[in-house]
């Protein structure tokens, strides 16, 4: 095992333990996808799948035991502990278009077709892309806690120390997987505008100044705005928005000083 993928497998598990700390420590899940966390574990069991038939080491053995079990307890809290405080109303991305497209191309591009062998194809496939729920509801609602931000920097470190992994394996084993590559020069690139925000604004601003983010996953929205009514209910110093699209509201609490209405006169 060289540096790389150590530092790798480091930051990782650095990710999921300050996910599952932020959670226990605030007793809350506020800002947390629970179809993200869902989409990993169903990544971590369909790569895992050999864990008592394949040994590789004892290392190897720890990492994905550990990894299938962070994964699960993170669903529990978020569904079942915590589920007072899980945002369901922002955590609206349709998983079927990631799930669906993935398994259907583990089928048709993988190395050998064996049922654990498409498995394996199907969690890299999936993993690449199963952060976008999270990012989309960072884009979507505007925040991010510090250790949310934390937590998406470290899976995006991990996922570029993994890129020079391949490159040293490249180089000094000759090993090159396409696939694995691939993929995760596509999970790679997702982070880069956040990576970008993180490092120049700092982790409490990330979600407040997410443009690009927001501009390219609301393309993925099952459904548009459509038509938005903007009533104003003012009183004293505070006001909101109620914003209406179809069957969705969303109230806006806004701070305001001074209010000066024209109306047309009958």
């Amino acid at each position: 095992m060289n540096l790389f993928r150590f530092l790798g497998d480091l930051s990782h598990l650095l990710a999921i333990i300050l996910l599952l700390l932020k959670i226990w420590k605030s007793r809350s899940c506020a800002g947390i996808s629970g179809k993200s966390q869902v989409l990993f574990a169903v990544v971590f069991t369909a790569r895992y799948l050999d864990l008592f038939t394949n040994y590789i080491s004892l290392y190897n053995t720890c990492m994905k035991v550990v990894y299938i079990a962070c994964s699960f307890t993170t669903v529990w809290m978020i569904y079942s502990k915590f589920k007072a405080t899980y945002d369901g109303n922002h955590d609206t991305f349709r998983v079927e278009f990631l799930v669906i497209p993935t398994a259907i191309l583990a089928f048709l591009v993988n190395h050998d077709f064996t049922p654990l062998e498409i498995l394996w194809t199907f969690s890299i496939y999936l993993e690449s892309v199963a952060i976008l729920p999270q990012l989309f509801m960072v884009s979507k609602t505007g925040e991010a806690e510090t250790i949310t931000s934390h937590y998406l920097f470290a899976l995006g470190v991990y996922r570029t120390l993994y890129l020079f992994n391949w490159i040293w394996r490249y180089h000094f084993e000759g090993f090159f997987d396409l696939i694995a590559i691939v993929a995760g020069l596509v999970q790679t690139v997702l982070y880069c505008d956040f990576f970008y925000l993180y490092i120049t604004k700092g982790s409490r601003d990330v979600g407040r100044d997410w443009k690009g983010a927001s501009s390219f996953l609301g393309s993925c929205l099952p459904w548009g705005l459509g038509s938005v009514s903007l009533p104003l209910y003012y009183a004293g110093e505070e006001g909101s928005l109620l914003l209406v699209s179809g069957d969705r509201r969303y109230t806006i609490l806004l701070e305001i000083q001074t209010v000066s209405l024209c109306l047309p006169k009958d």
